[in-house]
């Protein structure tokens, strides 16, 4: 996977607004686009294990895409903000 897709376009809008001293660095070593890239596919993993296993737990697709959404979007998207100094 090489371009963005929307779980990387979300983590590159989040970012900007929220962590904008983490993207200056980012882009300053030229590794924002690796690291949004990193952000995308690791969620889509966790996203895909997530849902299987909700959806053998019997619940339908959709519940199981929002539950898994609950458990991982602030793990490589939804960053915390940075602290304000």
């Amino acid at each position: 996977m090489s371009e963005l897709l929307i779980y990387g376009r979300m983590a590159e809008k989040h970012w900007r607004e929220h962590r904008p001293r983490m993207v200056a660095e980012l882009e300053a070593e030229n590794r924002l686009q690796a690291a949004l890239l990193d952000a995308q596919e690791q969620t889509t993993a966790d996203m895909e294990r997530l849902i299987r296993h909700f959806t053998r737990q019997g619940l339908t697709p959709q519940q199981a895409h929002d539950q898994a959404w609950e458990l991982v979007r602030e793990k490589y998207i939804l960053l915390p903000p940075e602290a304000k100094e």
